[in-house]
């Protein structure tokens, strides 16, 4: 059996790994897109490293882009195979990857505009809504938990990860001429104390573990200490200084997440009588999805949901569908708080929102997630950038930024290595590390090395091993 480590390797996005069977079974863990470097990505997600014709399946660890992203243009090029993944998964990419279609159309319209000013060639789209709605006809459904055989040979279970709705670690064992193998690949690994998800759950014992490294470098803070510093910040911003505060959030997970410690907030009569907006039509419609699957939701929220029939929903919280509504907010003057996609900033209408406000120093841009080092997202937050360029023009840096890491889908490495206590170590055969940036990986391999782990690798982006 061969493993080809195709994305996500010693960085952060794209997330790709393909198994080559003895038999010839051609499985590929995940199908993410590269995301971070505006249209710099787009040479990296045309190059696949595998022909889609081949290919006989795509397991899905979850719904978030750099995971899913490309599952369009796989089905563009003659990908025909099996897509299998949660229900919460499908239900999900179904919206976000029609959305990422439009994006798309939308970045590379404007890239072309600009290629054409300075006579060079233009380029087409990866994918549109066409390959995007077409291609959810190849998605299968597995519940957690479930043993299900995808050949006489190769076995598959999902169990919970904790990181999103619907994410998982994916497990399968194949038989080979040498005996069975057994294959763990993380996906992303959530935290033991969510907002609103279970925590991430113990999975099968593997001999070979592919894990993500995202914050093999840190630790979050407590989440009463997030809880305190995000008030404060709104109380500082829209009360003391009468301005807006614009969160960067992504759609899926990380705005419902925000909404919910909002609800909580104003239901405890602690949020400041302001306006609090939800400007982004993939999160209207992921919010939905949310409330379909209370049954995955933690002990907090079920609880809340005895007294509060909508987590997701207080009296000054309006959900904005409408471009129109959505630029009115940039004229309107009085406090408010913008919760909006995308949270690198590499997209989408919060990128509008903060053009339009980075010179107010009444602002304050909250980050409160991971943004690779050369999002927007990234290059906000250097204190040395006195000048942040946005759609081509220069602004003067007056708005003032704040992070808050305790908001992160992602553990910490304490939290992932305390998670990985779930495997015997002396069974683990060889241990791989992906989806993080060199410091991280170098970092999280220590950690994994003093938690028992032995052959630990972090492999490069194309390498191939046999296992």
């Amino acid at each position: 059996m061969k493993i080809q480590f195709l994305g996500a390797a010693r960085e952060v996005t794209g997330s790709k790994h393909l198994i080559i069977t003895d038999k010839g079974k051609r499985i590929l863990l995940d199908c993410g897109m590269y995301q971070g470097k505006g249209m710099e990505t787009d040479a990296q997600n045309r190059e696949l490293g595998f022909d889609p014709e081949e290919l006989d399946y795509v397991i899905l660890s979850h719904a978030h882009i750099d995971h899913s992203g490309l599952i369009p243009y796989i089905y563009k090029l003659g990908f025909r195979g099996t897509i299998y993944c949660t229900p919460a998964t499908r239900d999900l990419c179904a919206i976000m990857l029609k959305d990422t279609a439009f994006i798309l159309q939308q970045d590379v319209r404007w890239y072309n505009k600009k290629m054409q000013r300075q006579h060079k060639p233009t380029i087409k789209p990866l994918f549109d809504a066409n390959h995007a709605e077409r291609c959810m006809h190849l998605f299968v459904t597995i519940d957690y938990d479930r043993l299900f055989h995808l050949t006489d040979d190769i076995t598959l279970r999902f169990t919970n990860s904790g990181h999103m709705l619907g994410s998982a670690i994916v497990s399968l064992e194949v038989k080979e001429r040498d005996g069975v193998k057994r294959i763990a690949f993380t996906g992303d690994i959530g935290r033991p104390h969510s907002y609103l998800l279970c925590p991430p759950q113990p999975f099968p014992q593997c001999d070979y573990l592919i894990t993500e490294s995202t914050y093999g470098d840190r630790l979050h803070e407590e989440r009463l200490v997030t809880e305190n510093e995000f008030l404060s910040i709104v109380e500082d911003t829209c009360v003391k200084n009468k301005g807006k505060l614009i969160i960067p959030s992504f759609s899926v997970g990380r705005t419902q997440d925000i909404v919910y410690v909002l609800n909580k907030l104003y239901n405890e009569h602690r949020l400041p009588s302001i306006n609090v907006y939800v400007d982004s039509p993939l999160s209207v419609n992921a919010t939905n999805i949310f409330k379909l699957y209370t049954d995955l939701m933690n002990d907090d929220v079920r609880e809340t949901m005895l007294y509060d029939k909508d987590p997701f929903g207080f009296n000054s919280l309006t959900y904005i569908t409408d471009i129109h509504e959505s630029k009115a907010l940039n004229n309107d003057k009085r406090p408010c708080i913008i919760i909006s996609a995308s949270g690198m900033l590499e997209a989408g209408r919060v990128k509008h929102h903060v053009a339009n406000h980075i010179e107010d120093p009444t602002t304050t841009i909250l980050i409160v997630g991971y943004c690779t080092p050369t999002s927007l997202g990234a290059r906000i937050q250097d204190p040395k950038k006195k000048y942040i360029s946005i759609f081509g023009f220069d602004h003067k840096k007056l708005a003032r930024i704040k992070k808050i890491e305790g908001f992160s889908g992602h553990g910490d490495y304490k939290e992932m290595i305390e998670y990985l206590g779930c495997q015997d170590v002396n069974k683990v055969k060889h241990t791989f590390i992906v989806h993080g940036e060199e410091h991280a990986q170098s970092e999280f391999k220590d950690h994994l090395y003093e938690a028992g782990f032995r052959g630990i690798s972090i492999p490069e982006r194309g390498e191939e091993v046999e296992i």
